[in-house]
């Protein structure tokens, strides 16, 4: 019988974007109905496939992105799908990547969920692309996220720590302003797809936190110290405020951890 681990290195092996949002939800629904009874152990490639566009850029070779107006709009959705995109690979990534620490089945359901809410979001954040007359691939992107992975790949609490508690933490922080500053401008059509995120994204965080407990408990270490010991190894840049403390208490992110990292 097919593993899970090998129905979620097929999704990572799909380029197309859409027909990997629709494997992901149907491997999910599978999952969770008890159809996939086997974890497996395969393991993931060291890259997801993508499709022939966007072009993928360095951060720091990526053009200036416009502000205002409907090519605005356009580019900020763009670099939002981009960025669900990437977030449905991490999902299944993390779900196959560490087999060696063995977590308990809680653990993958909550990423097959996660992979199911960031597919939603990228055909969301896609319809709206279509809606202002664009698609994806239209606009560079940067690469940036996968780099994350990649310095990651070794160990999965370095994994929780850099990508649900910090990347996806860090939307938590400015994605109520930047629906604030949309609404401002006239903008009814972003701002709740933007809602539908955000809420979904309290939810990830919290899963990040929970299961970095859980492994720093498993391996009898100090969560708090072990949070600051590798941010200040894998994202030694520190953290921008300000924080968004009521989400990140939703997601029970502890304050006084990631408050001493503000730079």
């Amino acid at each position: 019988m097919t593993s899970l681990t090998d129905l979620a290195v097929s999704i990572l092996s799909t380029a197309d974007a859409l027909e990997k949002c629709r494997l992901t939800r149907a491997v999910a629904a599978d999952w969770f109905a008890g159809h996939i009874t086997g974890r497996g152990t395969t393991l993931p490639p060291d890259r997801p496939a993508r499709p022939a566009r966007p072009q993928l850029l360095a951060p720091k070779e990526m053009p200036k992105r416009a502000y205002g107006g409907e090519r605005g709009r356009i580019g900020l959705v763009h670099a939002l799908a981009h960025i669900e995109l990437n977030a449905i690979d991490l999902a299944w990534d993390i779900v196959c990547r560490f087999p060696h620490e063995d977590m308990p089945k809680g653990f993958v359901d909550d990423w097959v969920q996660v992979a199911v809410d960031e597919a939603e979001h990228f055909e969301m954040l896609q319809r709206l692309l279509e809606q202002l007359g664009a698609s994806y691939g239209d606009l560079p992107a940067h690469d940036g996220l996968w780099q994350a992975a990649e310095k990651t790949a070794d160990d999965l609490m370095a994994r929780l720590v850099v990508v649900p508690m910090t990347l996806e933490a860090r939307g938590l922080d400015t994605t109520p302003g930047t629906m604030e500053k949309l609404t401002r401008n006239g903008d009814a059509m972003t701002p709740p797809v933007l809602d539908v995120i955000y809420h979904d994204e309290i939810r990830h965080v919290a899963a990040g936190v929970r299961w970095f407990r859980h492994l720093a408990a498993k391996r009898g270490l100090d969560g708090r110290a072990e949070y600051v010991r590798l941010m200040g190894e894998r994202f030694p840049a520190g953290l921008k405020p300000p924080f968004n403390h009521p989400a990140r208490a939703e997601a029970e992110f502890p304050q006084d951890w990631y408050e001493a990292l503000a730079r």
